[in-house]
């Protein structure tokens, strides 16, 4: 499976962006997906999970009340809602595809990546 990230950019600080992630190659609408950020000279860190199924979402506490995970399994797609950005969250963002329905907040667990799309909030 292909995973294919878009929407990143440059934004003011307080500004949206909306991240989505297409999967090819094959139906991913049985898997946990999710988003990862890394910082230049820090770690892969877990920002945002969904189950297969959407109902059950969860969050790292910088970004709760900030993001909002959400997928569309006909679309194939999941997507990443990021409200009232600050420049901490500046990082390249990548998305994932878990091997199982659910999740965990570990890289060791993810089964495909996408490229990663740039995220910059300015101050």
């Amino acid at each position: 499976v292909q995973l294919q990230a878009s929407g990143g950019g440059l934004v003011q600080a307080g500004g949206s962006l909306r991240l989505s992630c297409t999967a090819s190659g094959r139906t991913l609408s049985k898997n946990g997906m999710g988003w990862f950020r890394q910082a230049p000279g820090k770690e892969r860190e877990f920002v945002a999970a969904v189950s297969w199924h959407g109902g059950s979402t969860y969050y790292t506490d910088s970004v709760k009340g900030r993001f909002t995970i959400s997928r569309d399994n006909d679309k194939n797609t999941v997507y990443l809602q990021m409200n009232n950005l600050k420049p901490e969250d500046t990082a390249l963002y990548y998305c994932a595809a878990y091997r199982g329905g659910y999740y965990t907040t570990t890289p060791t667990t993810v089964n495909s990546w996408g490229q990663g799309t740039q995220v910059t909030v300015s101050s």
